[in-house]
């Protein structure tokens, strides 16, 4: 498997180097070491002529938002390069939670109790316990994804004590309109009151904010990989 557009290549190796200076700056400022943010690369629409690239410049954690298009890219590259992480940061349907906890790695967008059941189910089924974020919807917007904030706690200890989920941190995409300081802030309250380290937060356009705030998972995919290619 290789890539076959030099130029292309190189735009993604200079993009993941610019994104990982700009991380790495944002938390010196912060106060942090820059060994504490991950950077979760979301691949979701490019093929392995753009995730290629990024993998030969050192890069390990990937982020995917759909189970299906995972299925036709990551067995593959994961064969031929052991030890790539790959995340789940779309929404999740429980028909495709089986093939999910096959796939991935984490799942960052557990957000609803029948969801939380049926991956606890599958991991007992199959004995292979990943990482679970549960996804927040701090703009408490109606056409997203997410527990609302006033539900997070009781979501989230019934995560862990009733399904026994592995639960590493919480998720949250804030509204597009809006300033994400304040959803950051927010965020890493009810992960502060539950004991939670992991805090994915911050895109492309926003993720040197989420870092000030304590992110430890940044998903940046159109800084990295560039633009979405056209539909087919």
């Amino acid at each position: 498997m290789t890539t076959t557009d030099p130029a292309g290549a190189r735009e993604v190796a200079e993009n993941l180097a610019a994104v990982r200076a700009r991380i790495a700056a944002a938390a010196e400022a912060a106060g942090r070491p820059a060994g504490s943010v991950t950077l979760v690369a979301v691949s979701k629409t490019h093929g392995p002529e753009r995730i290629l690239p990024a993998i030969a410049a050192g890069q390990r954690v990937f982020g995917e938002n759909r189970v299906q298009e995972a299925r036709a890219k990551w067995p593959m590259l994961r064969e031929a390069h052991p030890g790539l992480v790959v995340h789940l940061v779309g929404p999740l349907q429980t028909n495709k939670v089986r093939e999910a906890v096959a796939l991935f790695d984490a799942i960052q967008t557990v957000d609803r109790p029948k969801l939380a059941a049926a991956l606890a189910a599958e991991m007992a089924r199959t004995g292979r316990r990943i990482g679970c974020f549960v996804q927040v919807n701090t703009g408490e917007e109606p056409q997203k994804a997410g527990v609302a904030p006033a539900e997070a706690d009781a979501f989230i200890e019934a995560c862990r004590r009733e399904h026994g989920l592995p639960v590493e941190g919480l998720m949250c995409i804030p509204p597009a309109d809006a300033q994400p300081a304040p959803h950051f802030a927010l965020l890493a309250r009810i992960a502060e009151r539950h004991g939670l380290a992991g805090l994915s937060m911050g895109m492309s356009a926003d993720y040197e904010t989420a870092i000030r705030f304590g992110a430890t998972h940044v998903r940046v995919g159109t800084a990295v990989f560039g633009g979405r290619p056209p539909a087919g």
